[in-house]
């Protein structure tokens, strides 16, 4: 299969490139526009100088290029009317306006003068993370982070103002874990059938931006409760080739490679980001668990250490062709392969007594192989009509599998346990398209549909290899799961501004077909659901300064797979993880209000929110009931298990703030309070509860002699409390050291994450039946060398739009 659409891929793109047209809309040959950038005072030629060519009929196809070491430039394009500019960092620009360009044109010699009026106020260390802000999101460009150098794309969003990552990766948004994870505007294979997984694998450096929705407007598919975050790959539109690539070391050993490539000639633009990594993440957890019978007097306690080893290797490739077809059409296919090979050895040991003090002790290995295969073809369509980009057509269709294998073989007390091997094999169809009209002045109408269409068949095979010993009191627990999903969408919105005021309102429909089918037990459940989903988004300017927002917005969270999986997979003989098929989605509403200000020096941004939603999936532990042996001690088996609750309000303030005392000096941070409120029952147990959380994130970035960046970052998350639980409050510390080279050409950075080794889970849980206390570590204290070395390319500047982290440049008008 993944033969077949590889040449189908490049069938299509020698079928695109051997029809291309001669020249503009298929009239005219490409011309050539050359020049040279000098200073004005002293005549030395400007490297990585921006040439700017921007038509006049179609300003959205711009194009342009850089000076190289002499200065000097040669950018290709189409005949017409431009806007030409030349911008080089503390320099005065250079434009031309309305310049007809009919043939091969030589500007000649360009001379810039210094800009006096900017050198007190440029950011000379360059790159840095900024913001923009839309009136349905915050688009955060990821910069000079230096303390993910070398890391991954959790370690990005883990830095994201609003965004946090717990001990064991799951992603979270203002404290909430029902995000939907989008990867270039649709749901993608990249993040694998286990995103958490595959957000540890990708490498930091394939991030251009990443866009947090907290307001999601009818544009965007209703799934995810908590909002949506939007990770946009790299690509460059920089004629010729141009790239950066990265090495990294670290320990507890990692090391690995990653590239981003570009090379465009004319209309054709072939880009690349590729890298292998490998690494060791080690990790430790701890529990202690006391049992009671019906009258509350003790049983037995059982206290569990484990220790995990995991190596994490693999390869992330995508590879693409956006083809120009004229300045009003463009196609882009890509395709994405991950072949990962990972491996885990887990040890258990057990130490039990009784209520007569009689003590025995046991261990578990469980080495735990994984492969991971992943193959993406994309194909996208965009048309503008009139050479005007507000109005305009796109079409993305997405092909996708992933082929999954985990197999273990069990070692109890000495003797082989059982072999579990679970087998996923996944396929996804993705279809999308959106027309984009504008209405008046400054309104604009839009309509789309979105077709996703899934398949996952799951086969779990578990062999006892001591017959007689049946641990979890089910006589088979092997079976084989087929699961289907269909979620068909259509929507409309309609936005304008005028004078100070704007707003985009929008209404979406979207129908759910679920099939959840236990093939080897005959159990078969279905669930059909449809819903609409309004979405309302204001914004009120003060003035350029100061301004309001407001967002409603309905959402759905679906059950994933692995919720509805009733297979049990366990961590240790005596703690199972086991998902509920009964589940239904659960509907939320949210209210969100913003305020923006920005002072001489500092930027405030901040909001208000809450959010009630109903039939919430909740995860309860509970004592099945069944017992194991160890040494011929009986022992409880604990799992846990989502199951729907009944209502849960959230409500909360969040405020983020940027403070640059210097050129040289930059704090910012984000706060995050909220108060959540659970109602329900299950199985006759009461699970109302209140807890009110925070969390808060300080960078702080300084740039020392001999122009090396010191970045610190401190987290810290406070208590969280559901009925059953409480987890105790989480601090972290990472620093980063990072000093250039060759002309800024070149970047060595070196981070040390979680100083204090203090990134663990420490929790309690109380329950009639049993009260246990555990801890938990995924990865210990780690330490990281990266190279980055760029060609044709240099560290992005700040300009005119762009302002510091948290203080961005704002576009409240309808996106």
């Amino acid at each position: 299969m993944y033969r077949r659409i590889v040449l189908l891929f490049f069938l299509i793109s020698a079928l695109s490139f051997s029809q291309r047209p001669s020249g503009q809309g298929g009239q005219s040959q490409p011309i050539t526009v050359t020049g040279e950038v000098v200073d004005k005072d002293t005549g030395q030629p400007l490297e990585y100088a921006t040439i700017i060519l921007e038509p006049v009929r179609n300003p959205e196809s711009v194009t342009g290029g850089i000076t190289d070491l002499n200065g000097k430039f040669e950018v290709e394009t189409r005949p017409g009317m431009y806007n030409i500019s030349v911008e080089y960092l503390t320099y005065e620009t250079f434009k031309k306006e309305r310049q007809l360009l009919r043939a091969d044109t030589d500007l000649g010699q360009i001379a810039l003068a210094i800009d006096v009026s900017q050198l007190e106020e440029v950011e000379v260390i360059a790159e840095r993370t900024t913001v923009e802000l839309r009136l349905d999101k915050k688009i955060y460009n990821v910069g000079k982070d230096l303390t993910v150098r070398g890391g991954t794309v959790s370690d990005v969003l883990d830095n994201v103002p609003s965004v946090s990552v717990d001990v064991e990766g799951n992603v979270q948004l203002r404290g909430n874990d029902d995000v939907r994870i989008l990867i270039n505007g649709k749901p993608s294979a990249i993040t694998g059938l286990n995103s958490t997984d595959a957000l540890r694998q990708l490498p930091a450096e394939s991030i251009e931006k990443v866009e947090v929705i907290t307001s999601p407007s009818a544009r965007y598919d209703a799934e995810g409760s908590g909002g949506i975050i939007n990770i946009i790959l790299r690509r460059s539109k920089l004629q010729g080739l141009n790239g950066a690539l990265t090495s990294n070391i670290g320990y507890p050993n990692s090391a690995g490679i990653n590239g981003n490539l570009n090379f465009r000639a004319g209309d054709v633009n072939i880009f690349t980001n590729t890298g292998y990594n490998y690494r060791e993440r080690p990790g430790n957890s701890l529990n202690d668990t006391d049992f009671f019978d019906a009258s509350g007097n003790f049983t037995n306690s059982l206290r569990e250490e484990r220790e995990f080893d995991r190596v994490r290797k693999g390869l992330n490739a995508n590879f693409g062709v956006e083809w120009y077809v004229n300045q009003t059409a463009s196609i882009t296919q890509s395709i994405f392969i991950r072949d990962s090979d990972n491996s885990s050895e887990t040890t258990n040991t057990f130490f039990q007594e009784d209520a007569a003090g009689n003590r025995s002790s046991g261990f578990r290995f469980d080495p735990e192989t994984e492969e991971d295969k992943t193959f993406q073809y994309s194909f996208n369509f965009d048309k503008q009509f009139n050479g005007d980009s507000e109005h305009k057509l796109t079409f993305a269709f997405q092909y996708e599998t992933t082929d999954e294998v985990e197999e273990s073989l069990i070692v109890q007390n000495g003797f082989d346990s059982e072999s579990v091997r679970t087998a996923e094999d996944q396929q996804r169809l993705f279809l999308q398209t959106d027309y984009v009209v504008p209405v008046g002045k400054s309104g604009q109408f839009e309509l789309g549909y979105r077709g996703d269409f899934n398949t996952l068949e799951t086969d779990y095979d578990v062999v006892f290899i001591n017959p007689t010993v049946d641990e979890l009191g089910i006589t088979n627990p092997s079976n084989v799961l087929d699961y289907k999903e269909t979620i068909n969408a259509v929507y409309t919105q309609f936005g304008t501004k005028f004078d100070k005021f704007s707003f985009l309102a929008g209404l979406r429909y979207e129908a759910t077909r679920l099939i959840i089918n236990q093939i080897e037990t005959n159990d078969f459940n279905r669930n059909n659901f449809d819903g609409l989903f309004p979405t309302l988004n204001l914004n009120y300017e003060i003035s350029e300064k100061e301004s309001f927002q407001f967002g409603y917005n309905r959402r759905i969270r679906r059950p994933r797979s692995r919720f509805l999986n009733p297979f049990p997979s366990r961590s240790s003989p005596t703690n199972l993880f086991q998902g509920n098929p009964t589940l239904t989605p659960s509907f939320s509403n949210q209210v969100d209000l913003g305020y923006l200000k920005r002072f001489e020096k500092v930027t405030l941004n901040s909001s208000v929110y809450f959010q009630r939603a109903t039939d919430v999936i909740s995860f309860i532990t509970e004592d099945t009931g069944e017992d194991t042996f160890f040494d011929g001690e009986q022992v409880s088996i604990l799992r846990r298990t989502p199951v729907n609750l009944a209502r849960n309000d959230r409500y909360g303030f969040e405020v983020t703030t940027n403070y640059r005392p210097s050129r040289k000096w930059n704090l910012n941070a984000n706060f995050n309070i909220f108060n959540l409120i659970t109602r329900g029952d299950f199985n006759g147990q009461n699970f109302d509860a209140e807890n009110l959380s925070w969390f808060v994130r300080l960078n702080n970035k300084i740039t020392l002699p001999a122009k090396i960046d010191w970045q610190t970052r401190m987290f810290y998350r406070g208590p969280v409390e559901n009925a059953q639980t409480r987890n105790q409050g989480i601090f972290s510390l990472n620093l980063a050291f990072s000093k250039d080279f060759f002309n800024e050409k070149a970047s060595l950075a070196f981070n040390i994450s979680d100083v204090f080794n203090s990134r663990k889970r420490v929790s309690e849980t109380v329950t009639p039946f049993f009260e246990s206390d555990s801890e938990f570590q995924w990865r210990v204290r780690s330490f990281n060398l990266a190279f980055t070395y760029r060609f044709n390319q240099k560290k992005r500047r700040g300009g005119e739009r762009e302002r510091d982290f948290d203080g961005g440049d704002e576009e409240f008008g309808t996106p």
